[in-house]
């Protein structure tokens, strides 16, 4: 089928609320596609496909350990970026054809610091506008380093005046993003987020995605690294969103 993007935008799978806060906030918390029976099977798949990655596939900053192509990871992960209310989302959003340009696992490492605020796509970029996930494979907390989220950024024209030097500092009017295991934040790639402080002992594991324009260039080339057996097991909108 070519023409999936009108598909998927006739479908109402987001509640009007939720599609309020998206447009308005910036970000909403939803449940997500894995069954409460499968979340603790999810969390194992989730790590031992994090053991299995290659070397160059690992990236470690200073406060999140990230393993890129969770495409290629397992059938357990194939039905996050072709969940309804987030595709809906890209519609509502992007407004026009859209595709997959990243997904992959980010783990908060213990004890790390906040993230400082910052935006997964300009205004002012070409490709704008974007639309990024993060499914929640550990319960997001106030204290295991939590995504915050500045509400109603995304809608502003420049960075206001007041905004920190420091900006891994607290923001007024910033707000968590707490959710449960098996939840899924959707947000507006232009609003201003950044995960909070981790103060507990335990990492806080998620997978994180970002669809954009059709015509727009990826992150990672989907085409190019998809593997075989990924390609014979998905359906016909995973081939779309994935542009294979």
């Amino acid at each position: 089928m070519d023409d999936w993007f009108s598909v998927v935008d006739a479908r109402c799978e987001l509640s009007v609320g939720a599609v309020q806060d998206l447009c308005d906030v910036g970000f909403v918390v939803i449940s997500g596609p894995v069954a409460s029976d499968r979340l603790a099977q999810f969390a194992e798949a989730y790590d031992s496909a994090v053991v299995c990655a290659r070397a160059d596939d690992v990236s470690i900053g200073s406060s999140t350990t990230r393993v890129n192509d969770f495409v290629n990871r397992g059938p357990e992960f194939d039905g996050l970026y072709v969940y309804g209310p987030v595709l809906e989302a890209c519609c509502r959003i992007i407004e026009q054809p859209f595709k997959l340009s990243t997904m992959h696992a980010r783990t908060v490492r213990p004890y790390s610091q906040a993230q400082n605020l910052h935006v997964d796509f300009r205004h002012e970029a070409d490709g704008w506008p974007m639309v990024g996930f993060i499914m929640i494979v550990d319960e997001f907390r106030t204290d295991n380093g939590a995504t915050r989220f500045v509400p109603r950024s995304h809608r502003w024209p420049t960075i206001p005046t007041d905004f920190p030097n420091d900006t891994s500092a607290d923001y007024e009017g910033q707000v968590l993003a707490c959710g449960p295991v098996g939840s899924v934040i959707i947000y507006n790639g232009s609003v201003w987020h950044g995960h909070t402080a981790n103060r507990v002992g335990e990492p806080r594991r998620s997978i994180q995605g970002a669809f954009i324009r059709r015509d727009s260039e990826p992150a990672v080339n989907q085409a190019a690294r998809i593997r075989p057996e990924t390609l014979g097991r998905i359906g016909q909108l995973a081939k779309y969103v994935l542009a294979v």
